[in-house]
């Protein structure tokens, strides 16, 4: 449970708060905000840049959110492994103010499943309310839109479709921008995706010789894709790697994004050497850093 994930102490001295902190986080927080005195060049470009907290799954959330801010992160998406759906309401204020220690805001949760229990799917998106986000990465299933189209409606939490990449002998259900596209252009406009470049890669090994671009997939959700998890991919080792060192240009898809003017946010995520990524993950962010110098 979450105490276990979660430092006793700090868990305690993030609860002794006042109530304007547990009933949200300061402004300098949110996304696409600067504070005043900082007047350098945003080294990200003014893409909203943060960490999927999974590549930190085998670590606490309190060294998780230490090892973000380390990276010089101030936002991130939470996974279930670090926040489960049973986490009470006191242990969710708990987390928004050691975010708030570590000047991190955070801006997404999941990836969640969806089904057609619309009080299953309302829990979820009361949770996420709970813990602030504006987006939860999510995988459902294709009977679920009614109830989805509902939630965003009435919770202005947008739904960011995360295709998984094959497995086994078949790719995931929505594993293009194409086939997501499908499924959501007549259904709320809160309701698009969170692609994922890594498992765009991986459709292209065999048996599966699906080629996909990540830049023609970001140009073909446009204003429907949410959120981004950034990573590249080995499809001859079959493993996560420092960028540009497998499939992804980096550059292009950053590129797309501006093309489309992309309002969402970028999770960096790294599946391998998941109990010392953080050399990598540096080399992930200079890789980011340049390839926003380059685009200018």
């Amino acid at each position: 449970m979450l105490v276990g994930q979660f430092d006793r102490r700090r868990f305690l001295q993030a609860s002794v708060v006042t109530g304007a902190t547990v009933l949200g986080l300061p402004a300098f927080l949110h996304a696409g905000e600067r504070s005043q005195d900082n007047k350098k060049r945003d080294p990200f470009g003014g893409f909203t840049v943060g960490m999927q907290s999974y590549t930190f799954r085998n670590f606490k959330l309190d060294q998780a959110l230490q090892r973000t801010a380390d990276l010089g992160l101030h936002f991130i998406e939470l996974y279930r492994g670090h926040l489960p759906m049973t986490t009470t309401d006191e242990q969710i204020k708990a987390v928004r103010n050691a975010c708030f220690e570590h000047h991190i805001t955070p801006i997404a949760f999941g990836v969640e499943s969806f089904s057609k229990d619309h009080a299953a799917n309302r829990r979820i998106f009361e949770f996420g309310r709970k813990l602030g986000v504006r987006y939860l990465s999510a995988d459902p299933s294709p009977d679920s839109f009614d109830s989805l189209d509902r939630l965003a409606a009435d919770f202005g939490i947008g739904i960011a479709i995360h295709p998984h990449g094959p497995s086994g002998k078949q790719l995931h259900r929505w594993y293009s921008a194409e086939v997501i596209m499908d499924a959501v252009r007549n259904h709320h406009r809160l309701i698009g995706t969170c692609l994922d470049t890594g498992h765009l890669i991986r459709c292209a090994q065999n048996p599966f010789n699906r080629k996909l671009d990540p830049a023609q997939q970001v140009r073909h959700m446009g204003a429907r894709n949410f959120g981004m998890h950034l990573k590249d991919h080995d499809n001859a080792k079959r493993t996560d790697v420092v960028y540009g060192r497998g499939a992804l240009n980096v550059a292009e898809v950053l590129r797309a994004l501006r093309e489309v003017k992309f309002q969402g946010y970028i999770s960096i995520e790294y599946e391998a050497n998941p109990d010392n990524p953080m050399a990598d993950l540096r080399s992930c962010l200079d890789v980011f850093r340049e390839s926003v110098r380059k685009l200018g």
